[in-house]
């Protein structure tokens, strides 16, 4: 019986083709995720220079391998990536790493691959979010993993009436770069077909 099932299902066994292009996209992109993912995990800050040599080598990447269409790939996800989080970063949602993070990394990847890297990062977030604070309660109790992130209102400060700065990387239940590193890294290979 399994066998007339199995009849009918067409299995992709080959593997894909990989070519120069492939090996430098994988290369700049593995290493780009698994470096801002370790240091904002460590230090929760994503740094220029590593931002910055990569967002060059992105361009570098499409015109060698693409030319204009690369270029133009490259333009709409640096686009969308940046614009989106630069929005965010300007309510106060996303930090400024993050912002310089997404745009890197979207000119690698382009409009299509940004786009599923930005959605699957949401998904992350939400999960790995809700993980750490079900952690965090099982721990050390419903009010001090709430006093951990929630920023006391200007009404509970009775010392002066100027609030003390407020460090927004203390208050983030995670770091962002590693749900952008699992997204991508998912999505390269859920859609390998696309880069």
């Amino acid at each position: 019986m399994a066998s007339v099932f199995l009849s009918n299902v067409n299995v992709d066994t080959t593997m894909p083709e990989f070519t120069t292009q492939k090996m430098v996209f994988l290369l700049g992109v593995l290493l780009y995720t698994c470096i801002t993912a370790w240091t904002d995990l460590r230090r929760r800050k994503i740094y220029n220079k590593t931002t910055v040599p990569m967002w060059v080598a992105g361009w570098i990447y499409q015109a060698v391998f693409f030319q204009w269409d690369g270029i133009v790939n490259g333009l709409a996800g640096f686009g969308l990536g940046f614009g989106l989080f630069f929005v965010l970063w300007m309510i106060g949602s996303a930090g400024g790493g993050d912002v310089k993070l997404i745009g890197a990394l979207g000119v690698w990847l382009g409009g299509p691959l940004t786009l599923k890297v930005i959605l699957a990062s949401l998904v992350f977030v939400v999960v790995g979010t809700f993980g750490l604070l079900i952690v965090g309660i099982c721990r050390q109790g419903w009010k001090r993993t709430k006093a951990s992130y929630v920023r006391p209102s200007a009404s509970t400060s009775k010392s002066s009436a100027i609030a003390p700065p407020d460090n927004k990387s203390k208050r983030r239940v995670m770091a962002f770069a590693m749900p952008v590193a699992l997204a991508t890294w998912s999505v390269l290979l859920m859609f390998q077909n696309q880069w």
